[in-house]
């Protein structure tokens, strides 16, 4: 019978790597509620139509990459390629929105896209967000680029470019856009990438994005966004700028930087790390103040960024993990039961470590305790289980044993 296989794009994380993603979430947690934002669990499958009005038909993400199917019901059904869009359903269908109340939530789990699967990036795929709703405020755009790096620097990444751009809103935009639209005439189409050549009047700000080195020659003179923002998004755009100089914080203006997703307005931002290869982004956000209103809410501000934990996790070095307290280890088979149980009252003093499950030769149990990394070895066989009693050698220090009762060394925990 032949071998049933994952799907391909879809990976197995094993403790070693899994350790890495239970550390992100942790340290998002503990550094995101410190700034007020409190966990919300979305599902991973939502209705086709919550991500075509939101993300915007034209783009990529909607054309090419989703995982869409009818169910039986034959209504079409998304495994969700990003998170945004869910918390804002779920804000909207709470219906706990007030005017001039700010809500702040981050959210962990897994995306699906469909592309080629790369080095950081998988079909199934997992982000980190943090997403602040009834804010117009160019403080919560800086609040939450400032709590980002403060994540990042907690995990201890610190090699990291934080880019920055505005993109201008609804009232400035359509001119910039029109210019941009100008500026492709200008060029013989021909030249540019069949995307591109598409992208020029469905979405004309993603073509300054494509990693096509043709398109990104041909753009290089092309308008940029902040030459024509509005007196308010100049204002916006000033006061983020003016919080990060305040706090310290690195940043490049990237007149370029644009986000792929059709629901961006005025601030946005991406942090990059050169460490990981051609494929960079490890984090991105920015503001999409309409997006609540376009899928039925109100018209309520919106910020947010979301983290690649795939990637993150490429920056990580190795975690050491956590050495159990004990190793128990049975060397003759009728002490194997009263071992369990008495492996089960450590356990319940809170400490973690592992237990043969039937009896060994000393030799080979040693060598099993090594190999766990555990602090003391406990060695039960025949004498330990009619004495009540265990012998404990320690495995970091001197490696001396001694043999106690067993009631006794519960006692000195």
């Amino acid at each position: 019978m032949a071998k049933i296989q994952k799907i391909k794009g879809f990976v197995d994380l094993f403790p070693e790597e899994a350790a890495k993603f239970t550390y992100m979430e942790n340290t998002a947690r503990d550094t995101f509620t410190r700034y007020g934002f409190g966990e919300l669990r979305t599902p991973v499958l939502e209705k086709t139509e919550l991500f075509q009005k939101s993300i915007g038909e034209d783009t990529d993400v909607v054309g090419k990459e989703m995982f869409t199917f009818p169910d039986r019901k034959n209504r079409s059904l998304t495994m969700r390629p990003e998170a945004t869009a869910g918390v804002v359903r779920a804000f909207i269908e709470s219906k706990t929105h007030q005017p001039g109340k700010v809500s702040k939530f981050f959210t962990f789990g897994p995306m699906f896209r469909y592309e080629r699967p790369q080095k950081g990036r998988q079909r199934q795929f997992h982000q980190i967000n943090a997403e602040i709703f009834g804010a117009p405020e160019a403080q919560a755009d800086a609040e939450l680029i400032l709590m980002l790096r403060t994540f990042l620097n907690s995990l201890g990444l610190t090699k990291l470019v934080i880019e920055l751009n505005s993109l201008g809103c609804h009232e400035c935009r359509p001119g910039y856009r029109q210019a941009l639209i100008d500026y492709y005439k200008s060029k013989d189409k021909e030249n540019f990438c069949e995307d591109c050549q598409r992208r020029m009047e469905t979405n004309p700000l993603r073509v300054l994005d494509c990693k096509v080195p043709s398109c990104k020659e041909l753009v290089t003179d092309a308008p940029i966004i902040t030459d024509h923002l509005c007196e308010e998004c100049e204002t916006h755009f000033t006061d983020v700028k003016t919080i990060l100089d305040g706090a310290g914080i690195e940043y490049e203006l990237n007149p370029r930087l644009v986000r792929g997703l059709d629901y961006y307005v005025r601030t946005c931002f991406e942090v990059a790390s050169y460490d990981i290869g051609s494929q960079t982004a490890v984090a991105g956000g920015g503001r999409y103040d309409g997006l609540i209103k376009n899928l039925g809410g109100a018209d309520c501000s919106a910020t947010g960024f979301a983290c690649g934990m795939e990637r993150l996790a490429l920056l990580l070095e190795q975690l050491e993990a956590e050495k159990p307290d004990f190793y128990l280890a049975v060397v003759d088979g009728d002490a194997a039961n009263a071992a369990m149980l008495f492996a089960q009252q450590l356990r319940d003093k809170g400490l973690k470590g592992d237990v043969s499950y039937a009896g060994g030769s000393m030799k080979s149990r040693m060598r099993a305790a090594n190999k766990s990394g555990a602090k003391v070895c406990l060695i039960m066989g025949g004498d330990e289980l009619t004495n009540d009693t265990v012998t404990v050698k320690d495995m970091v220090g001197d490696r001396e044993q001694e043999t106690i009762s067993r009631a006794l060394y519960l006692a000195s925990l």
